[in-house]
């Protein structure tokens, strides 16, 4: 898979994308990822970016020009390009599958009031958001994207059981796991898992999945998949961020 990245803020993609299991499946030929600053397409001394809305309002919006020009650059045959906003659809695992399935995303950062709308209607194939909370600009949000797709490409975890086994894959959190020692500090791990009986301990996980499920995100049990379904942990990768329905300045 190709991804490039259009951004004002370049620099902040060194380091989370050269550490573990991204760099891993860059070094190895499964991820091709470049960076884009916009400012690069910009046509003035200043490398202005940004300009007032009509009607007038706070803050400042990215201008059409720039952002058509970067885009018709560097947009293939086969690119989804996909808006960074906090006006697009729920960023989640069951999303994060279905672009995996891409040969080549092309990811659009916003800043400052957003985008000028004909940015949006005229150039995005898609509109991702990665939650109801407010941040700086969009950097953060496309590494988070990078990430969760990065990880379901065939190969790059090693054992591709490992991408199905996770959270969300089957509507539930995770169930509890455990390691060594089968006790510490008066806590011992759960006898079942001691057991080797492999379908007792299956329909342990199971219960302990919807247990933990129902307190922590019952919203979940709403879209939960037909019982029996296995359930798929690793809750880690729930944590990421995105804006408010109506940003601030200086908000993505």
């Amino acid at each position: 898979m190709r991804i490039d990245v259009l951004t004002l803020f370049p620099g902040m993609f060194a380091g989370p994308l050269d550490e573990s299991i991204i760099k891993r499946a860059r070094e190895t030929g499964r991820l091709e990822f470049q960076l884009h600053n916009l400012r690069d397409w910009t046509l003035d001394r200043h490398k202005t970016v940004d300009d007032r809305p009509f009607g007038g309002g706070p803050g400042m919006l990215l201008k059409p020009e720039p952002l058509f020009a970067a885009v018709e650059s560097l947009r293939r045959e086969t690119t989804r390009v996909i808006l960074l906003s906090p006006g697009g659809r729920r960023f989640d695992q069951q999303v994060a599958r279905e672009l995996a399935q891409e040969t080549d995303l092309l990811l659009v950062t916003g800043h400052y009031e957003g985008f000028d709308e004909r940015v949006r209607a005229a150039l995005a194939d898609d509109e991702l958001s990665v939650g109801d909370y407010v941040l700086t600009n969009g950097a953060l949000p496309a590494m988070i994207v990078i990430d969760a797709v990065t990880r379901l490409l065939p190969g790059v975890l090693g054992d591709d059981e490992s991408s199905r086994d996770e959270s969300f894959s089957a509507g539930l959190l995770e169930y509890p796991q455990y390691t060594r020692p089968a006790e510490f500090r008066g806590m011992p791990v759960p006898e079942v898992l001691l057991s080797g009986n492999h379908a007792e301990i299956a329909k342990w996980r199971r219960e302990q999945a919807r247990l933990r499920t129902a307190a922590q995100r019952p919203d979940l049990l709403q879209r939960e998949p037909a019982a029996g379904a296995a359930p798929k942990p690793d809750e880690r990768n729930q944590a990421a961020g995105s804006q408010d329905p109506a940003p601030k300045p200086d908000n993505l």
